[in-house]
């Protein structure tokens, strides 16, 4: 099988050499074990029953061997976290181990690993990665340089962002049809709701109660409606609603196994910036598992199918998601860089910015996603607010379009097409 370069390679080609022992971690199908192949020197896999055994038999074996080793689904043996960081407290020699796991262990390790055992997160491909197009505008080079140049054009279109969401970011997924597509991400639904969350500890009752809950936080992504309305909206008119503590645990675990991954809400230190939200924005790993749960065909997508009643603030269900695929792509993206992604939103609602970057030295990108090829100038009301409140903080100022050009307006701010923005 063809292997896919990813953002997070360069990150551990950087990493791997300084630090004794990394865990990749992500959900299920997003490329952690085929990435970690691509270093490891020594593999055990411990969804093999005969290694399972192995290891449980003679437990330091896991440790053992020519470095990389790599431990895949460390989570089936719980007892190999500990057994890594014992092994780097003894020989803490770098680029030893590496760990991959697509959920949390029942019975979870008695050390958190801090210190020995160092966390990297892997999401979905993003739109460079499947190789949509060739990016022009680098997103570490927005966070270095005050208003670079921006340039480049690109024939991708609206079609193609439809199809590039309904194609999904999984790997394993790349060049299948849409109906087969689906089909997976069906199957990849039920093992959640029937295997995953009952494997991380979590036993529910009622799943297709669980399979509603995820249905309706699907409806709600790209938004910052609350678990109350997502919990409602789950139920059936003649049919009670899940207890309130019962929803909540839903999103923990979901959460927990990487299936939810909500955008924090930007607290900012050392500004003016009052009356803050602190929800996040809802987001599920992968925007095509979304459109999966919405019953969303690529067709219904570009017929302009609406966002519904949980997701005010796109009309279209394509709003929503275009969206939802930018945050994916723009956190991969901020990840390489050393940088984080956020939402702001004030408390009232009437100010929004629906991406803020923070490099590590406090310097900002705010980012404004739009469903449009040109962007007005209405599009860019909350940027120049931004830029107003946090004045030299702000680095630049970006509006992501379907557009075909990639170009600096007049009033600073880029208009960048989401296909040409990349690491």
């Amino acid at each position: 099988m063809v292997y896919f370069r990813r953002v997070v390679d360069s990150e551990l080609d950087t990493l791997l050499p300084g630090l004794p022992a990394i865990a990749l971690r992500g959900a299920r199908g997003v490329g952690k074990t085929s990435t970690a192949l691509q270093r490891a020197a020594t593999v055990y896999r411990l969804d093999r029953p005969e290694v399972l055994a192995i290891a449980a038999a003679d437990p330091d074996r896991l440790t053992s061997g020519r470095p990389p080793i790599l431990i895949d689904e460390w989570q089936l043996y719980p007892a190999s976290w500990d057994l890594v960081r014992r092994a780097v407290d003894a020989e803490g020699t770098p680029g030893r181990l590496l760990l991959t796991g697509s959920t949390s262990p029942r019975n979870p390790p008695t050390h958190t690993g801090a210190g020995r055992i160092v966390p990297v997160q892997m999401r979905p491909m993003t739109f460079a990665e499947r190789g949509l197009e060739t990016p022009t505008v680098s997103l570490a080079g927005l966070l270095r340089s005050r208003r670079s140049d921006i340039g480049g054009t690109t024939d991708v279109g609206l079609r193609d962002y439809a199809r590039a969401i309904i194609g999904s970011g999984f790997p394993g997924l790349q060049g299948l049809p849409e109906r087969a597509v689906r089909a997976q991400l069906t199957g990849y639904v039920d093992q959640i709701v029937e295997r995953d969350v009952e494997e991380a500890g979590a036993t529910f009752r009622n799943p297709p109660m669980l399979r509603r809950w995820l249905a309706a936080y699907a409806a709600a992504v790209s938004s910052t409606t609350s678990f109350a309305k997502i919990r409602e909206a789950a139920t059936a008119t003649r049919i009670e609603p899940p207890a309130k503590g019962t929803a909540a645990r839903y999103a923990d675990i979901l959460e927990s196994i990487w299936i939810l991954d909500p955008v924090p809400a930007w607290t900012p230190a050392g500004t003016d910036l009052r009356r803050l939200t602190v929800a996040p924005k809802h987001q599920l790993v992968d925007p095509a598992i979304a459109a999966s749960l919405r019953g969303a065909t690529m067709d219904a997508l570009l017929a302009g199918a609406p966002a519904g009643a949980l997701s005010p603030r796109h009309s279209t269900l394509m709003g929503a998601l275009f969206e939802a695929a930018v945050s994916l792509n723009v956190r991969v993206d901020a990840q390489g860089a050393e940088a984080r992604t956020f939402h702001f939103r004030s408390s009232t609602g009437s100010h929004e910015v629906d991406l803020i970057v923070e490099g590590m030295d406090g310097r900002v990108v705010g980012m404004e996603v739009k469903l449009v090829n040109t962007p007005s100038d209405e599009d860019g009301r909350q940027l120049r607010w931004l830029r107003h409140e946090i004045g030299d903080r702000l680095v630049d100022a970006v509006i992501v379009t379907t557009g075909r050009e990639a170009y600096r307006r007049r009033d600073g701010m880029a208009v960048v097409p989401a296909a040409l923005l990349g690491p």
